[in-house]
């Protein structure tokens, strides 16, 4: 199938826009595609252009701080930008999805969200607070990301860096969107979670303690957890066509 790619502005937001080339016009089911931390959207085009291959519209935003957008110097202070970016992406999510809708982009209301690593973070956090989210698949991210900037201060306290009091005090909002604390809101939506036991940068236990608290209960009947055996961070071709049937199957 022949793909077309545009480059987009939405607002101040520069997207990639991948979709079937006979299909550019026509209402499709839609995927908004997050990157990870320090990557950009054009490394996530292979996995775009399989989802596109199957006859969906997918959208991949610059994060806030990266790609395009990477005009600023990131905080001294750790974590800050992180999470400061993870925000921005929640924020921005109604605005491209409002742009979407404005171009009758969207086919009956299906909508779907997925990233790797920190879009993996944002892609549960959205499950919070978007009911209008039909599917959802987060990669080597956490459902629990409160637990996860907890883990970060520690991390942080056995090297030379400044970790300022006030940190933790302006994180609160990420309990607010912490899915670990709101499981109820996955509300019964195919959800996969992927995760490699030998991550060292985001632990497989936390998405396994997660998906463990979780699976006997009626809102998690259509949660998948995939165990990435001796796999690290790092996202295979084999993981993006697990994640494109998926989404294939539930979108």
């Amino acid at each position: 199938m022949k793909l077309t790619i545009h480059k987009r502005m939405i607002k101040e937001i520069p997207v990639l826009e991948v979709v079937p080339e006979n299909k550019s016009s026509a209402p499709l089911p839609l995927i908004i595609f997050y990157h990870g931390w320090q990557n950009t959207k054009e490394l996530s085009l292979t996995q775009a252009r399989r989802l596109a291959a199957n006859n969906f519209r997918v959208i991949i935003p610059d994060a806030m701080f990266h790609g395009k957008r990477n005009q600023w110097d990131r905080s001294s202070i750790p974590s800050l930008t992180f999470w400061t970016t993870i925000a921005y992406n929640l924020l921005e999510f109604s605005i491209i999805l409002d742009y979407a809708h404005k171009k009758n982009w969207i086919l009956d209301h299906r909508i779907g969200v997925s990233g790797y690593s920190m879009g993996g973070i944002t892609t549960s956090a959205l499950l919070t607070s978007h009911p209008e989210i039909s599917a959802a698949a987060s990669i080597m991210g956490t459902s629990q990301p409160w637990a996860y900037f907890n883990l970060m201060k520690s991390r942080i306290k056995d090297t030379n860096y400044l970790l300022p009091d006030e940190l933790t005090l302006i994180l609160q909002w990420v309990k607010d969107v912490d899915l670990g604390r709101h499981p109820e809101k996955i509300d019964g939506r195919p959800f996969l979670l992927w995760h490699g036991t030998l991550d060292d940068r985001i632990p497989y236990t936390l998405t396994k303690k997660f998906y463990d608290n979780i699976k006997e209960q009626s809102y998690a009947e259509r949660t998948i957890f995939l165990t990435g055996k001796e796999e690290g961070h790092l996202v295979t071709t084999e993981l993006m066509d697990t994640i494109t049937d998926f989404f294939t199957a539930n979108l």
